[in-house]
């Protein structure tokens, strides 16, 4: 089974819509990314369309954004 990916910063904004994602989903699903501590995966995160932070990457191909936390400039400091 393919995993979806959620990738944050860290924010309160990003840490509660990972709560959410993951009670949604169920961890099982789900891989979490935090851009702020694995910045080798910005680059990553990126070339899967990802422009802001919370999103999700689902395990079909699509970019969720959510609740708009911080760019992805943000994210690379």
């Amino acid at each position: 089974m393919k995993k979806s990916i959620f990738y944050h910063a860290g924010c309160p904004v990003c840490i509660s819509a990972e709560n959410e994602i993951v009670d949604l989903i169920g961890s099982n699903k789900v891989e979490v990314v935090h851009l702020g501590e694995q910045k080798s995966r910005i680059s990553e995160a990126e070339q899967r369309g990802v422009k802001s932070v919370p999103a999700l990457f689902t395990s079909t191909g699509n970019v969720l954004h959510i609740n708009f936390g911080a760019s992805m400039a943000d994210v690379k400091g």
